[in-house]
């Protein structure tokens, strides 16, 4: 029997300070009947998508900062989009920034979810690999601040069956780091969906726009291929606020680590593709067959080490 899951990512134009929760769900709205009309049965929206990045501003207060959070999802704003996916059948991931007060104590997440058609939560993730600093930044075009606003998320990298299909979550720097991938792919995992939200210009001046894109895919791409997996990634794009513009650039990768569809535009724009999750079988159970292939006995440094430690440089005398 066919496993093919029509997917779609929901690339979000601008999302402004000025721009409510309520525009934004109403955007999402729009884009996931659009995705319903073509048959989706998944939707993927990006990273942080009730608001703009507001990592890139400098906040004082806790109070400035809080307002930003979401105490709890669903809630009076997002509701609507609980129940256009509950309406429509469909499944969607969706990225926000979480408050978590359970513990007594106030614990800031930047969160994803996965949602299923009777708009119930399947699963949640936290993003691990966050990228900025925790201080200000004096002469850059914009400052990287999710070390100061989010905690490192605490639930690792989970997998859930969810239509037929093992899927799992990443958010935006996790995608440059192949043990994310690792780590759900020895769960099985078919379709990794990620949001992101990345400025064509980064704040240390280091790539041009042209290497920030490619190294956006590239990561994806082989990380697809490395799995045998899916990857629905979805960003911000264009310009918030007068800054440095989000590159966009959501993309559809198979398994194969071929792009398979691609926004072409900084708007709110929505693409889909038909994704058979049998196609990664063939890539995992030869050329990366983990059980067959993998040599753990000699990987110890990835989780003993975090830095880089050279070799001790060899004197005159041993050379």
């Amino acid at each position: 029997m066919s496993r093919k899951i029509r997917i779609a990512a929901a690339q979000m134009g601008p999302v402004h300070l000025r721009d409510s929760r309520e525009h934004c769900v109403t955007r999402m709205i729009e884009m996931m009947r659009e995705a319903h009309a073509t048959g989706c049965k998944v939707i993927v929206f990006p990273e942080l998508a009730l608001s703009t990045f507001f990592a890139r501003h400098w906040m004082e207060t806790q109070t400035e900062i809080d307002a930003f959070f979401e105490t709890e999802m669903p809630n009076k704003a997002t509701m609507p989009l609980f129940e256009e996916a509950k309406k429509l059948g469909m499944s969607f991931y969706l990225g926000y920034a979480e408050l978590d007060n359970s513990t007594g104590t106030p614990r800031h997440f930047n969160t994803s979810i996965l949602v299923g058609p009777n708009g119930k939560i399947v699963g949640k993730y936290r993003k691990i690999h966050l990228p900025g600093t925790t201080d200000f930044r004096e002469g850059y075009p914009f400052q990287q601040l999710e070390k100061r606003y989010f905690e490192i998320g605490d639930k690792g990298f989970p997998v859930w069956w969810h239509r037929d299909a093992i899927m799992g979550m990443a958010l935006c720097n996790d995608r440059r780091w192949p043990e994310t991938y690792r780590v759900m792919g020895l769960q099985g995992v078919e379709v990794v969906m990620l949001g992101y939200n990345t400025h064509d210009t980064n704040q240390y001046h280091t790539e041009s726009k042209h290497l920030k894109m490619l190294h956006n895919h590239v990561c994806m791409q082989a990380a697809a291929y490395q799995n045998g997996t899916w990857i629905v990634a979805t960003a911000k794009a264009g310009s918030e606020d007068g800054y440095t513009e989000m590159i966009g650039g959501s993309c559809i990768v198979s398994p194969t680590g071929e792009i398979v569809a691609q926004a072409c535009t900084q708007e709110d724009e929505v693409i889909s593709f038909n994704c058979d999750m049998d196609l990664g079988k063939g890539i995992r159970e030869n050329r990366f067959n983990f059980a067959d292939h993998r040599r753990i006995e000699h990987y110890g440094l990835i989780t003993s080490q975090t830095g880089v430690v050279p070799p001790p440089k060899p004197t005159e005398e041993s050379e």
